[in-house]
């Protein structure tokens, strides 16, 4: 998208920004207090810190040159993550900005103090911070081209102080003050790099103009890895000297430890060269800081994930007014009232968490195969870099204490709150990641259908049935466990349990032992039942065993049914279908859909139990009558189809010669990316099943509502159990809400890998697939 802004800013300017939003509290602040933790350790600690930046450059780098636009990490993970994450990262990422530019100018006041008048009041301190930042609100208003040249000044002029510093105290350097600075074992090291872990945030700040680069593809990588090389080096040096000609004891009991150090060893005029610098760094912290913080919401607001006011240029300098304006007042009203230190580390710790998703984010256009993702730059290493930044990341993380875990926390609960209230009906995008994900996915369950269909493996079947079972309901089971020999060997048991309470077992569970068969299994089969269907052949068993009667002969390599009876006594039927279903080895239980009054609803119907407690798949069926078919409809639930459905769907369609509907119902809002995969899946699908299949996508905002339309006309509808557990005994019998709306005989598959999906795989699902 054009949006008008000017390409004023050459590699100087990007290394300058760069250097400038490192260069600040990182050097003139933190060292101190990172001394305090590890000693004199402190030393590797920065150099493990910016060797931890460094994934998150590379691939900040590749996503730049690929997408040269404003908006930094936030561009970046929300067209490679998602809007979700995209706003969570974009407002979460100005927020840090803001905290840090606020920071960075109440920082500069024991410098000042130093130099001037320690005893100066806290409010003419305060008025002279807002001083600096409405000039640099005005800087930043006027354009980038004058605030990235005031940079390269600033910077300039901090640089050649810092540079005296290290060369005329390097003779001072006590050595032994020095020991142990590279020792990997001390106890401290990790806790100080997450402190100092914030001086190298900067450097990735330079994407935040990507649009405003000229050449990016060349300017934006080299930029990066020059100032962070040129920083880390600056770091080690000045540290060693501040470490090497202060006492400890002073070190740690200052506010201003460079001034402190330069006292020592360059006088008066050291001094005042060292707090010029340090002020000029601090500044040119807050001025990177508006500058880069104020494009996010700009970014946002083209993408409408904020109002789009704030994409408003100024109609003479071409800079995004509303956006520098808010976030100038968010710096001047946290410089006013919030003691910034503190909310300045829980915002340092957000930034470890965009550092994390910078690198997922790769991983989501690379794998999710983006069409135009084309980036001039590639990241090195690719994946390993990526894994390395994740994991040292999250390392850092664990040693930031917990307050700035609940500050993140908090930032990316408001931020996921903002968008689902006012983004998320104004967007219809998803992210690289979630699209990939979901072809992955969808080809996986495509696989896996393929081998359920191609496998020769016998498919044996129960079909449980009792006294309150009717004869209707009876044939149509049985005519459709049969149907599975169609496509699959399949021996068919039907047992009809009896119930008998009191009478034959003492405890909960019919005895079903492994030695000895029972007294109360029938060792043949019975005389053919008179509901039994006349076409369906009764074979008698010949032999026991561990309890189950099985036939005696191997299975056949051939496809076809082979049907067995005999009738169960039991104490409680549901316990015997699951011990008879266990001993047997069987691989689907086929009963009926208990139809529960109120209070069994609340205290667990017969079918919740066997839901729960079956060591195989469960096919609920739920009657209506079934002559024959000329459609039978699929519903996807939760996700792609179980494999089992479509080879119970394919199998009964080939006998009765209907016709498949696969239905899946995605939101009216779904991005393009979700429509077309799903297509495609089914397209994949339909040249797996062996009967004539046609695909059904509903876009509809009501899921019931618009699958009832389309499963209105079908004679068998196939779905899966959406509601169990608690669910179901407050709203209504086990199963699946569909069922309740439409008049047709309906089949309820649950698969049991299906029923061991936890929520998290569950919301997943949801999440990709609704």
């Amino acid at each position: 998208m054009a949006s008008g802004l000017n390409r004023d800013l050459g590699l100087p300017e990007v290394v300058a920004i760069s250097i400038g939003a490192m260069v600040g509290s990182g050097i003139f602040i933190l060292p101190a207090l990172a001394y305090e933790i590890a000693g004199s350790t402190v030393v590797l600690a920065y150099i493990l810190a910016g060797l931890l930046v460094i994934p998150a450059a590379l691939s900040k780098s590749e996503m730049a040159t690929a997408m040269p636009e404003d908006g930094g990490s936030y561009v970046y993970i929300e067209r490679g993550m998602g809007p979700l994450l995209g706003t969570v990262a974009g407002i979460g990422t100005w927020f840090s900005l803001s905290f840090k530019g606020a920071l960075a100018l109440v920082g500069g006041v024991p410098y000042l103090l130093y130099m001037l008048d320690r005893s100066l009041s806290s409010g003419v301190v305060t008025g002279l911070a807002l001083g600096i930042a409405a000039l640099l609100i005005l800087l930043n208003l006027i354009g980038s081209d004058v605030t990235g040249r005031f940079q390269v000044g600033i910077v300039a002029i901090m640089l050649v102080a810092m540079v005296w510093f290290v060369a005329g105290s390097g003779l001072a350097i006590e050595s032994e003050r020095l020991s142990g600075s590279l020792d990997p074992g001390s106890t401290g090291l990790l806790a100080a790099t997450g402190a100092v872990f914030v001086s190298y945030a900067g450097v990735t700040k330079i994407a935040s103009v990507a649009e405003e680069i000229e050449n990016p593809s060349r300017n934006i990588p080299l930029g990066m890895l020059v100032s962070l090389g040129f920083t880390t080096l600056l770091y080690v040096l000045l540290v060693v000297v501040l470490i090497g000609v202060t006492p400890g004891d002073v070190l740690t009991a200052t506010d201003a430890p460079v001034a402190v150090a330069a006292e020592q060893t360059l006088g008066t005029i050291g001094v005042v060269a060292v707090v010029v610098a340090a002020l000029l760094a601090l500044v040119s912290t807050a001025n990177a800081g508006v500058l880069s913080a104020s494009r996010y919401p700009f970014a946002m607001a083209r993408d409408n994930l904020v109002p789009t006011s704030l994409e408003e240029l100024h109609p003479r300098f071409n800079t995004p007014m509303r956006a520098i304006l808010l976030t100038g007042a968010v710096i001047m009203v946290l410089i006013a009232f919030v003691p910034i230190l503190q909310i300045a580390k829980l915002a340092s710790a957000f930034q470890v968490l965009v550092f994390i998703l910078v690198n997922l984010a790769v991983v989501g256009f690379r794998e999710g195969a983006v069409e135009g993702y084309d980036p001039d730059y590639v990241s090195p290493l690719y994946p390993w870099v990526q894994v390395a930044g994740i994991v040292g990341g999250l390392v850092v993380l664990t040693t930031m204490g917990t307050i700035p875990f609940v500050g993140a926390i908090v930032i990316t609960a408001g931020a996921m709150a903002w968008y689902y209230v006012y983004a998320r009906k104004r967007i219809d995008r998803e992210g690289a990641a979630r699209a990939g994900v979901r072809e992955n996915v969808s080809e996986r369950a495509t696989d896996r259908t393929r081998e359920l269909f191609e496998s020769d493996q016998e498919y044996d079947v129960l079909v449980a049935i009792t006294e309150t079972t009717s004869p209707e309901a009876k044939r149509d089971m049985l005519r459709m466990a049969t149907d599975m020999g169609r496509l699959r060997s399949t021996t068919v048991s039907v047992v009809e349990f009896v119930d008998v309470p009191c009478r034959v077992f003492a405890g909960d569970h019919a005895d079903v032992c492994t030695d000895d068969v029972p007294d109360w299994f029938p060792n043949g089969a019975t005389d053919t039942p008179t509901w039994f269907p006349d076409d369906q052949p009764v074979e008698r068993p010949v032999r026991a065993s561990g309890g189950v009667t099985v036939a005696d002969a191997e299975p056949e390599a051939t496809t076809g049914s082979r049907i067995e009876y005999r009738e169960v006594d039991s104490e409680d039927h549901n316990r015997a279908i699951v011990d008879f279903a266990t001993y047997g080895d069987y691989d689907l239980v086929i009963a009926e859909r208990d139809q529960a009054e109120f209070h069994k609803r609340l205290f667990g119907s017969d079918t919740d139990w066997l839901l729960e407690n079956a060591p195989c798949d469960v096919m609920l069926v739920d009657d209506d009558g079934f002559d024959g078919a000329d459609e039978i409809a699929v519903v996807a639930n939760q996700g792609p189809y179980d494999p089992l459905k479509l080879l119970f769907a394919d199998a009964v369609a080939e006998e009765t010669g209907a016709e498949l509907n696969l239905l899946q119902a995605i939101p009216a809002d779904a991005p393009d990316s979700q429509r077309e995969t799903v297509e495609r899946y089914h397209e994949e699908l339909i040249s797996t099943l062996t009967v004539p299949t046609r695909s059904t996508v509903i876009e509809t905002d009501d899921e019931i509502d618009g699958l009832t339309r389309f499963v209105g006309d079908a004679d068998l509808l196939v779905t899966g159990i959406d509601r169990t557990g608690l669910g179901a005994r407050l709203l209504g019998r086990p199963g699946n809400r569909l069922i309740d709306s439409v008049d047709t005989t309906a089949v309820m598959v649950q698969t049991h890998d299906g029923r061991r999906r936890g929520p998290l795989e569950r919301l997943l699902m949801d999440h990709l697939f609704g």
